[in-house]
């Protein structure tokens, strides 16, 4: 997993089946891409645990990160611990813009505050084509453009992938390495007649 700070998770992305707010459809927060703030009251120790254990199988199946439906269920679970409360911020960011008698024309400049931060927009009627959506922080956590999504990760959800991947890519290594080492182990075996298993067979 390619991590950079503010790293787009999803890039105008469009989601079916769930509800609209002004016009828009509302993103799918089920979605292995989009986190929203979610505790589960497992501790690090333990997700730690997991971590490795996923490692462990990626590399036995030859799967690495992203390619691992496990990795990307459990990188969701893990980064959600420390997410803003996406679904907040979005879901009542496009109720103000709806309620509201202004149309945002351009610049876009009007600011509403709401539970956890902010939305900035631009409608037309009662439909909102843009919107930027801030939590408390002030950091960027989502952009709806061209009926499409953008998720966008806060400085806190970046250190937690960053740490995920390290703990993962460590163990996959290793991993791998002993999968080498017993491979070379039972080559030797076969080419050395003086080898105890050899004798014991």
């Amino acid at each position: 997993m390619y991590v950079t700070n503010n790293s787009y998770v999803t890039q105008n992305r469009m989601f079916s089946g769930t509800g609209k707010i002004a016009g828009v459809r509302l993103p799918d927060f089920t979605d292995v891409h989009v986190n929203t703030k979610k505790e589960s009251g497992i501790s690090d120790c333990e997700y730690e645990q997991a971590i490795v254990e996923q490692a462990i199988m990626d590399q036995k199946a030859g799967k690495f990160q992203n390619e691992s439906v496990g990795f990307n269920k459990l990188a969701k679970k893990y980064v959600s611990e420390v997410s803003p409360d996406r679904s907040r911020i979005i879901t009542e960011g496009l109720q103000k813009a709806l309620k509201s008698d202004l149309d945002i024309l351009k610049p876009i400049d009007w600011i509403a505050l709401i539970f956890e931060g902010k939305v900035k927009y631009q409608k037309e009627s009662d439909l909102v084509e843009y919107a930027e959506f801030y939590d408390g922080n002030g950091e960027m956590v989502a952009k709806y453009s061209n009926g499409g999504w953008t998720m966008l990760n806060t400085k806190a959800e970046t250190g937690r992938q960053m740490e995920m991947c390290s703990i993962y890519n460590a163990a996959w290594g290793a991993a791998a390495k002993a999968g080498q080492e017993v491979n070379d182990g039972a080559a030797d075996s076969k080419g050395n007649p003086n080898n105890t298993l050899d004798r014991l067979v």
